[in-house]
């Protein structure tokens, strides 16, 4: 009989570590999506600061600030 008693606190203790596991799985699900969120967030920061600054680039080069409409004929 002991040994019926030891498999079912055995059993018991076993099903207790189950739902455990499962919010440590949530865990570890909820830390990778925040690093790869915040990885995506980074990039496309990246990728923003680096076309205005060749948009700057680009204002900076032009025709000193003579535009196209202005053909220099008078008004």
């Amino acid at each position: 009989m002991e040994d019926n008693l030891e498999s079912v606190s055995y059993e018991m203790d076993r099903h207790e570590e189950s739902p455990s596991s499962g919010w440590m799985r949530v865990g570890v699900v909820a830390v990778a999506s925040a690093l790869v969120g915040g990885l995506a967030a980074a990039w496309f920061y990246h990728k923003t600061l680096a076309k205005l600054r060749s948009a700057e680039e680009e204002n900076q080069h032009s025709e000193y600030g003579i535009s196209d409409y202005d053909s220099g004929d008078g008004i």
